[in-house]
């Protein structure tokens, strides 16, 4: 059995989009139309979809993520001179259903057999998630799905976070969390949560408060840090 570097935790909760739902993939089915569009427009969507969360949350103006992440693709659909509203409805469809990680379904059965609890804390609407969700086929897998719905602000307000140590009925302390984007992982640890940042995509470290107590590249490297 590996050494445990999380410790005294009695739930895993997960990010959702990046973390355990490919946020890429809604582009790449759409690629035989988007041509090599798709990877600039891929990036161009999920950049505004997450300035908007952010500034909509400064401003007090709350939309939930549907709303949010439509604006966002009409965004990055101008700033390529992308005029087709049928893709654009094909591009949101596709996001309903976005694939998990390959590693996510092991992952997490691995996490339920040590006796751990698991849930979702995302930005993402409960329509939305419950699609992901279904799609993905790992409703079993989990044991809540929590939305910034619930307090109608987005990451990284600490009232989000709050979801999840009102959910266990615990310290934040106990409660081990992953995400992929750095600024999440670094609020998360500021917050209270142990937290394991999962760096998909290479990025560098943040200069925020927080701090990460570990760093992998995919989940299947999560159980060994909790000693499964």
């Amino acid at each position: 059995m590996a050494e445990a570097t999380i410790q005294n935790v009695g739930a895993c909760v997960f990010d959702a989009y990046g973390t355990l739902f490919d946020f890429n993939a809604a582009t790449a089915s759409c690629r035989d139309a988007l041509g090599d569009k798709a990877a600039p427009l891929s990036a161009a969507w999920r950049d505004k979809q997450l300035q908007y969360t952010w500034l909509r949350s400064l401003m007090g103006k709350h939309a939930d993520f549907w709303q949010v992440t439509g604006e966002a693709l009409d965004y990055a659909m101008d700033s390529l001179d992308l005029d087709d509203p049928a893709l654009r409805d094909r591009l949101l469809n596709c996001y309903l259903e976005l694939e998990a990680f390959a590693e996510v379904p092991e992952t997490l059965e691995r996490l339920k057999s040590g006796g751990l609890k698991t849930a979702i804390l995302s930005n993402g609407s409960p329509q939305m998630l419950a699609a992901a969700v279904k799609g993905a086929g790992i409703g079993d897998l989990l044991d809540a799905v929590l939305s910034v719905e619930e307090v109608g602000v987005f990451k990284t307000h600490p009232s989000v976070y709050q979801l999840a140590v009102d959910w266990l009925g615990g310290a934040a302390s106990e409660i081990c969390f992953q995400s992929s984007n750095s600024w999440d992982a670094y609020a998360g640890s500021a917050f209270g949560f142990q937290v394991v940042w999962v760096n998909r995509y290479g990025q560098k470290p943040e200069r925020m408060p927080g701090q990460p107590n570990a760093e992998i590249t995919t989940l299947a490297d999560l159980p060994p840090l909790l000693g499964l």
